[in-house]
């Protein structure tokens, strides 16, 4: 998730399960963010260039390469060390490109170390989940816009107050405390009180993972 450093935002790679390739993002005040992307390897005609990776998903990746790169351009992306993955930029706008994967990317394979074991620690996920939250003397629900060992970010009906205790509650996961960091628009990054265990997490997003393939109910005329 992102925290608040100095009155900015900080913002990391994000990771989604969702099959889609990215979208072009809307517009907001990047001066009010310090970057901490994780920086990819990708092949172009033979070149090897460096990328910042924005965002990643099973179907596609956002990134901000370090030179120009066309619409319909065919690249090689190394996602992690020893997977590679293939894909054609389907769009390129303030210095953003979004690149469609010719297949989609095991995203729980992507998130485990070479060994197979999950890694020491995870980036913060995007998922499409339900919270309940116990905030002051009421409970509301609220989306779940991504979360990671640390914290999450939400979707909020409700106007949060910055450093004010809440109770979240997400299926799937232990019931948790926590503290509302920073807010942008309606969005609310709450830092956890109890950091989650990477198998509890990983539990969680496999979980996810197979209610999202899992066909939906055709309903009867």
């Amino acid at each position: 998730m992102e925290i608040e450093v100095s009155s900015k935002l900080v913002e990391k790679t994000l990771y989604s399960l969702s099959t889609d390739a990215p979208a072009v993002p809307d517009r907001r005040g990047e001066e009010r963010y310090v970057s901490l992307l994780r920086v990819g390897a990708m092949t172009i005609a033979g070149r090897r260039e460096l990328c910042l990776i924005k965002n990643v998903s099973a179907g596609g990746m956002m990134i901000r390469p370090y030179s120009r790169l066309n619409v319909g351009t065919e690249v090689t992306i190394e996602l992690k060390h020893g997977v590679t993955t293939t894909g054609i930029a389907q769009w390129a706008e303030n210095g953003l490109v979004g690149v469609a994967f010719d297949s989609q990317v095991d995203m729980l394979a992507l998130l485990s170390a070479p060994d197979g074991h999950t890694k020491a620690r995870m980036p913060r996920i995007q998922v499409s989940s339900t919270a309940s939250l116990r905030y002051k003397d009421f409970t509301f629900r609220a989306a779940v816009a991504n979360i990671s060992q640390g914290g999450v970010c939400i979707n909020s009906p409700v106007d949060l107050e910055l450093s004010a205790d809440i109770v979240i509650n997400i299926a799937g996961l232990r019931p948790n405390s926590g503290i509302v960091k920073w807010q942008d628009g309606e969005l609310f990054g709450i830092g956890f009180n109890r950091i989650y265990s990477v198998d509890e997490l990983m539990g969680f997003l496999k979980q996810h993972q197979q209610n999202q393939q899992q066909p939906r109910a055709i309903g009867r005329r």
